[in-house]
């Protein structure tokens, strides 16, 4: 017995060790456990109490991206409908849409809370499989959070935000008003935003008139309304419907048998939408125009949040719209084109491209077609920098100009009607007649190689070739491209970029349109042909049709084809191109080669009294000569008929009119009487 106790007590000892080391261990561990789980329950219990108590965020609605006019308005959402998003209260939206959205979208929404455990912690493993946020498994709290409050970007910083927002909302709101907000701001594609726009683009009813089939195919594309679209993938619109139909058989809200019957049932989209929108030529291009600027796609557009600041003016396109309704004939074909342009920046003030965006979206603004006489500006603009004079005179009759050695190399040029002046005529009087004898022998007195140079310079970008018949317009020009060369003459010689919008804002920030300009035209050039062009709106002048309609000077020119009738002018604020034709090439009529004159004095009228300003003002070095047309000399006292036209330093007449030179001082000017009144008047 004294042997064994030494050990006895030694095996107590270390019994005791054993237990005092496994009670510490348990303290630990528990400790370990229930420290963090209280600190973790107190940080969530004062988590939701600051949730609970702080507001939500001020503002929160869908942002759709928004295209506004030059002074703000707004002109349209980036939507096919064209329509604003419309509230539809809960109650009135049909039974079977709101089943189909719980059990595709979220099955357990009325008995989860805002975040489904389970869904996140899926889409979590999933995600860090992938070192990404690829799958989302949030619920429609979730959705409507990131809707209503975050961007559309996929990090997982975005995902705690949202998870947040989701855990706020229900604090705040009911299940019934989370759901039905989110059904009036969630996006199904094409633009539209909530189910009363969702259901008039694809069915072309309202949302309370969809019935299963047509609610199960809606329910059915937030997940990928692109992927989904019925407009553009029919089928596999299709066959997310099935899925949707399937999940609410899942769920009890429907019978196998009620499920397919649905499936079966054929489906009518609307193909056809009335866009709502301000501008829809302009607001088109001003849609495409923002995507290559700022590198969007549809999908950017579509996720919203962009605004696409424009340079429309409403007011003179309203102005436009009704010059081309009022004057082109209710039951005809013809259609017409009108571009109206700032010319010191480019930025296009208003634009048509056709009678009806609805019936026909081709815009006509952007089509080329023969521009015909009003292409003489670009040749007298290259005439004048290689040395002519307003006093240049050219004898207007018919004429077969010899340009080869080749006996084909003939070209025998016919003024309109075969009706000449039968007399030579100065640089301003062949611009009021517009006399085509004259353009094509100062075409081929220059070179038409320079003419072609210049309307490059000027910005026209077709390759034209050297012919004779260069001069008269046989080579295509898009409107728009037509008042960025005339915007040229009336600032001053400055090539400018034309443009339709001034600003992007996007998430990422904001994107300004660099709209640059170039010197291509000497200011001395650009006043002269601003000056010589006002005799066509005279009364001799082709575009006399258009000058009842004006408030103060203006300088134009008229241009006809066979299949065109243009005219193309200017005031110091403003240019503006119009073209009239059928988009079939048809021969227009005589009257209908006179429409474009009215159309253009009409919208350019309205212009001057919103836009009023002075006339230019000729540059120092010009000098200003008053000239007889018959002979292109001076003008004397003796001269029935004078103009007064402007010269560069060194090219304008000295030597007076020869043909009304007096051989004595009483001959020329009678000092007084009947005698002297009788021969100022013949």
């Amino acid at each position: 017995m004294d042997r064994s106790w030494p050990s006895f007590a030694a095996d107590k000892r270390e019994a005791t060790k054993v237990f005092r080391r496994r009670k510490s261990t348990a303290r630990i561990l528990l400790s370990a456990f229930f420290i963090p789980l209280g600190i973790g329950f107190g940080g969530m219990s004062l988590l939701l109490l600051g949730l609970r108590l702080m507001p939500l965020p001020a503002g929160g609605s869908a942002m759709p991206t928004e295209i506004e006019s030059a002074d703000g308005t707004r002109i349209a959402n980036w939507t096919t409908t064209g329509e604003a998003p419309q509230n539809v209260p809960l109650a009135k939206i049909p039974e079977p849409l709101i089943a189909a959205t719980i059990a595709v979208e979220d099955q357990n929404f009325y008995h989860d809370h805002a975040i489904s455990l389970k869904s996140t912690a899926r889409a979590l493993i999933v995600n860090l499989r992938h070192g990404g946020v690829v799958e989302g498994g949030s619920t429609i709290t979730q959705q409507l959070a990131k809707n209503l409050y975050l961007s559309q970007d996929r990090t997982l910083s975005r995902k705690l935000r949202e998870a947040l927002f989701a855990i706020q909302l229900e604090l705040h709101k009911s299940k019934d008003w989370i759901l039905g907000r989110y059904l009036n701001v969630v996006y199904y594609g094409h633009g539209a935003y909530g189910v009363q726009a969702a259901a008039k683009l694809y069915f072309n009813k309202p949302v309370q008139d969809l019935d299963l089939a047509e609610c199960a195919m809606l329910a059915g594309l937030p997940k990928g309304p692109s992927i989904y679209s019925p407009i553009d993938h029919f089928e596999r619109a299709k066959q997310r419907q099935r899925v949707v139909l399937e999940r609410m058989v899942a769920t009890g809200y429907l019978t196998q048998a009620q499920a397919q019957a649905a499936a079966a049932e054929t489906i009518h989209v609307a193909v056809h939408h009335t866009p709502v929108v301000t501008a829809p030529y302009f607001t088109d291009l001003a849609v495409r125009e923002a995507k290559r600027v700022a590198h969007l796609s549809d999908a950017d557009l579509d996720a919203g949040a962009v605004r696409i600041k424009t340079t429309l003016d409403p007011l003179l396109q309203r102005a436009a719209e009704r010059a081309i309704a009022s004057t082109l004939p209710s039951q005809s074909g013809i259609q017409a084109a009108l571009v109206a342009m700032d010319p010191k920046t480019g930025a296009i003030r208003a634009l048509v491209g056709g009678r009806d965006f609805r019936t026909s979206p081709f815009n006509r603004a952007l089509a080329p077609r023969q521009p015909g006489s009003t292409f003489k500006a670009v040749v007298y603009s290259a005439a004048l920098e290689h040395g002519w004079t307003p006093a240049k005179q050219v004898d207007s009759k018919l004429t077969t100009f010899v340009y080869g050695t080749s006996p084909a190399d003939r070209y025998t040029v016919h003024d309109y009607a075969d009706v000449y002046a039968g007399r030579p005529l100065t640089l301003r009087e062949a611009i009021a007649r517009s006399d085509n004898v004259y353009a094509v022998h100062t075409n081929l007195a220059i070179g038409p190689q320079n003419v072609v140079e210049m309307a490059h310079r000027l910005g026209i970008s077709d390759q034209m070739k050297p012919y004779p018949s260069l001069a008269l317009g046989v080579f295509p020009v898009s409107p728009v491209e037509m008042a960025g060369a005339y915007a040229a003459l009336a600032n001053g010689g400055l090539r400018v970029s034309p443009h339709v919008v001034d600003e992007i804002d996007t998430p990422e920030g904001r994107t300004v349109v660099d709209a640059p300009s170039e010197r291509v035209l000497s200011s001395d050039v650009a006043f002269q042909m601003s000056d010589l062009m006002q005799s066509v709106l005279g009364d001799a002048g082709t575009g006399y049709g258009a000058r009842p309609y004006l408030h103060a000077p203006a300088a134009a020119k008229t241009g006809t084809t066979d299949t065109d009738a243009w005219m193309v002018g200017y005031t110091p604020n403003l240019v503006c191109a119009v073209w009239v034709g059928y988009d079939s090439n048809r021969p227009l009529s005589v009257p209908e080669s006179h429409l474009a004159a009215p159309i253009w004095g009409k919208f350019m009228g309205t212009a001057q009294a919103h836009m009023p300003g002075g006339w230019f003002t000729a540059p120092a070095d010009l000098k200003a000569v008053r000239i007889d047309p018959l002979s292109g000399g001076v003008a004397t006292p003796e001269c029935r008929v004078a103009e007064t036209d402007y010269f560069r330093p060194g090219t304008e007449p000295t030597e007076p009119c020869p043909l009304h030179s007096p051989s004595t001082p009483q001959q020329t000017k009678p000092k007084s009487g009947l005698f002297g009144w009788l021969r100022k008047l013949f």
